[in-house]
């Protein structure tokens, strides 16, 4: 901290406020978690159960709904710039889901990352912080681009969203044979079923298909890419420092169970079914 104040000295930068706080407070020593960690746990609700082991089947530990967002806080903390999060929702209620996906939108806003989240059937208030929308039905892509212009590339199809009707409902019925033709625009032309097959081919001739198709055929510039954005080589780290890590883990998983592991030893030394066919093995 001392030699950043010191170089934001010699070249005349001043810092905003709230990033001058927030690099001052990561800097204090002397504290079990930084102050993300603390964040990330208070955004997550899991400051009440900070000091609680997750559990297993063997050992009573945190609730499932607060497992769940355990493995959504690992992801989130650390340098991370892309995140794939698939049913994050599962076992929440549609207010902590509120509050973790917004927790993710500012991290992705504020450090310039991607995420792709699957959700099932989210709150309309969830649906509204999502930046663009990947529509997936039997293998095709319905439609990709931003949120704000799918209802309009389904109205063209002759799909209106009715009243009093969330858009992410909307969107997974407006697939399906079954409750496709409650959603049809215009009654005075008849009805047809309109196939995913042809909702995919009308998406990528229309000009969400088009905008979509153009940005991808600009070649990736490679020189732009940080040295460390990947790895050069087939695995991260050596082998011999992987053995070490895997064989410092079951150390201190043993040194945890200790109990446990003296226990079972024992009672299968006194067992005299297993003595037996140890005499009878010698």
């Amino acid at each position: 901290m001392k030699e950043l104040t010191r170089l934001e000295t010699e070249n005349n930068i001043r810092p905003g406020p709230e990033i001058d706080a927030f690099m001052k407070a990561s800097s204090v020593g002397g504290k079990k978690h930084s102050i993300s960690t603390d964040y990330i746990l208070k955004v997550l609700g899991l400051d009440v159960c900070s000091e609680t082991v997750v559990g297993s089947d063997m050992q009573r530990g945190v609730s499932g709904g607060q497992r769940k967002r355990v493995t959504t806080g690992e992801m989130i903390v650390g340098p991370r710039k892309t995140l794939f999060m698939d049913e994050i929702s599962t076992g929440l209620d549609s207010s902590t889901t509120f509050q973790i996906v917004k927790c993710v939108k500012n991290c992705v806003h504020l450090m310039e990352g991607t995420v792709l989240m699957g959700l099932l059937q989210p709150a309309p208030e969830t649906y509204e912080l999502f930046d663009n929308i990947m529509l997936l039905s039997e293998g095709y892509m319905v439609y990709q681009g931003p949120r704000e212009d799918v209802l309009e590339f389904f109205e063209s199809l002759g799909f209106k969203l009715p009243l009093r009707k969330g858009v992410a409902d909307f969107l997974q019925e407006v697939t399906s044979k079954k409750d496709q033709a409650q959603y049809w625009a215009d009654p005075s032309k008849p009805y047809e079923f309109i196939p995913v097959s042809k909702m995919a081919d009308a998406f990528k001739n229309s000009r969400f298909g088009r905008s979509l198709e153009s940005t991808l055929n600009v070649p990736y510039d490679k020189s732009r890419v940080h040295p460390s954005a990947l790895s050069k080589t087939k695995y991260a780290a050596p082998k011999w420092e992987l053995l070490k890590s895997c064989f410092a883990r079951e150390k201190l998983l043993i040194t945890r169970h200790r109990f446990l592991y003296i226990f079972r030893t024992c009672q299968g030394s006194n067992n005299p079914g297993i003595r037996t066919k140890v005499e009878e093995f010698y």
